[in-house]
């Protein structure tokens, strides 16, 4: 993996617990798949993890911006940039940064590829690396363990969400520190409804009163837009199969759809897994 040293950068972004944008001091270290602006910052997105939604825009329908419940969506937010180094931020009602002290924080990241959006998918890490800038590493365990990406999944803030191009033995350490914060109940495990499963009266269901992997959300939020916000969820397994979200289920490396491990019985929606026992395959 290639580690880019640089800087994150938030004012006029809207960064939240799992993105954030960073400039490298060498843009021509980007992959090439990744969309830099004109100053050569790029968004990341941090690989291995997914945090609940402060501002989501749905395509298509009427529901616009929604969230997950803010107060735990906040929260991830303000522990990515705190431990970065980011003192104070102000943001205004869309969920911008205004003003940002300090206005950039010194950082580098470890990434090997980009997403089909033209993200850096990385591990963020705070300060500065003694290892030259551009250089080729091996992301071992004492390494993973300083990222923000651990620290995340460690504080409970963060639901583990595995794609096929991360290397399994990253994945497990991940995983070691989600079931750790799962078990101490820290962060969205105190009140997660994914696996328990719960009952979808309407959108506020979603956005203001039960938290759940950030992946469903998202998915039951497009399928409530086409719906003109109807919540019946008769045709949702339907529309999971559109899609096309192909997974595997571990550890018996069943290979299928997303909407398999979803199950809806009537109103009630659960996933039949842990978030960590699956593995997305990149689109």
């Amino acid at each position: 993996m290639t580690l880019i040293q640089g800087n994150f950068r938030v004012i006029k972004a809207a960064p939240d617990g799992d993105s954030i944008r960073f400039y490298p001091h060498n843009p021509q270290l980007w992959d090439k798949r990744v969309r830099p602006n004109r100053l050569g910052g790029a968004q990341l997105r941090l690989d291995s993890i997914d945090t609940l939604e402060t501002h989501f825009q749905v395509g298509g329908g009427g529901l616009g911006t929604q969230h997950q419940p803010l107060e735990l969506a906040g929260a991830a937010a303000n522990e990515l940039l705190k431990f970065l180094g980011f003192k104070k931020i102000t943001r205004n009602a869309n969920e911008v940064v205004t003003a940002a002290e300090p206005e950039a924080v010194p950082g580098f990241i470890v990434t090997k590829f980009a997403d089909v959006y033209g993200r850096s998918v990385a591990f963020a890490f705070k300060g500065t690396s003694d290892v030259e800038d551009g250089s080729e590493v091996y992301l071992d365990k004492s390494l993973i363990k300083k990222s923000v990406n651990y620290h995340m999944l460690n504080k409970g803030l963060a639901y583990p969400t595995f794609y096929s191009k991360l290397y399994p033995d990253i994945r497990k350490e991940l995983t070691i520190a989600a079931e750790k914060a799962r078990k101490e109940q820290k962060g969205v495990w105190e009140v997660d409804k994914t696996n328990e499963g719960f009952v979808l009266e309407d959108l506020e269901t979603i956005t203001d009163n039960v938290v759940i992997f950030p992946k469903l959300f998202r998915r039951l939020l497009g399928y409530l837009a086409i719906n003109d916000g109807s919540a019946e969820l008769d045709g949702f397994s339907d529309y999971l199969k559109s899609r096309s979200d192909r997974i595997i289920i571990l550890p018996d490396g069943h290979v299928t759809g997303f909407h398999y491990v979803v199950k809806v019985e009537k109103q009630k929606i659960q996933l039949t897994v842990q978030p960590e026992d699956l593995i997305f395959l990149e689109k």
